[in-house]
This record gives structure tokens, C-alpha cells and sequence, in this order.
């Protein structure tokens, strides 16, 4: 480097030594009346154990969805005439839910479901059962006939 330029460099380091780097700080302009907090780094949680002793087991499995069947003198006369059964199932569970359980526990497919909520609060779903598959055989098969 030549001389010229280490003396210049080294008056302007003077003059900043003696002024101040920050003696001309700008103002921030600010665009919106109100104050937002600025977004900092939020780390995921690693916890150094788990919070629960156990995993939760499924709350309705295919035994709890069907609570019974329903063999009251109407039950009988859909089975007979409808060909459909009548069970008292879990109040969560759904039609879909019912469906399936069905086709697993006695091997039948459901046609169509119907579900009402009796006034003591117990769910009641109306399996129609397709032309093919007798109502009352697959009621024999359960064990309420």
C-alpha cells in the first residue's frame, strides 16, 4: 500500500476512535400503530421422559362397539319381516364403525344402517341386511333366537 492511503486510513480510524462509530444512529421507521413482538427461534420439545405411563388402548374395539342384541317382540318382527337385526350399541360409535363390526363378527355385510338415540341416552342401530343373507339365520347363528 502506499503511504498516502495508510494515512488517510489511519485518520479516519482516529476520527472514528475519537467521535464514535455510533455517535449517527438511524432511526427505525415504523409503518404500523401498533407493537409486534418479532418472531425468535422456538425449538421443538425433547422431554427426557414420556408424560404417560402406558399408550392409550383403542377405546372401541369390535367387542365394546355392539353392547347386545335386542330381542323385543318389534326386534323380532324386523327380523322376520325386514330382514333386519336390532342391536344396542356404544353411543360413539358411528355408522361406518357399526358396519365393520358387523361384517367381522358374523361375516355378513350391512346393506344399510339406521341409528337412533333411545331418551335413556342408549344407542339402537337397525341393521338391514341384503336379500341374500336370511335375517333369522344369522340371528341363530348369534344365540338370541
Amino acid at each position: 500500500m502506499s503511504p498516502q492511503k495508510d494515512t488517510t486510513k489511519a485518520q479516519a480510524a482516529r476520527k472514528a476512535a475519537l467521535k464514535g462509530v455510533n455517535s449517527q444512529k438511524t432511526k427505525k421507521v415504523r409503518t404500523r400503530p401498533t407493537f409486534h413482538l418479532p418472531k425468535t427461534l422456538r425449538l421443538a420439545r425433547t422431554p427426557k421422559y414420556s408424560r404417560k405411563a402406558a399408550p392409550r388402548s383403542a377405546k372401541l374395539d369390535q367387542y365394546s362397539v355392539l353392547r347386545q342384541p335386542l330381542n323385543t317382540e318389534t326386534a323380532m318382527k324386523k327380523i322376520e319381516d325386514n330382514n333386519t337385526l336390532v342391536f344396542l350399541v356404544d353411543v360413539r360409535a358411528n355408522k361406518r364403525h357399526i358396519k365393520d363390526v358387523v361384517k367381522k363378527l358374523y361375516d355378513v355385510d350391512a346393506s344399510k344402517i339406521n341409528t337412533l338415540i333411545r331418551p335413556d341416552g342408549v344407542k339402537k342401530a337397525y341393521i338391514r341386511l341384503p336379500a341374500d343373507v336370511d335375517a333369522l339365520d344369522v340371528a341363530n347363528k348369534i344365540g338370541f333366537i
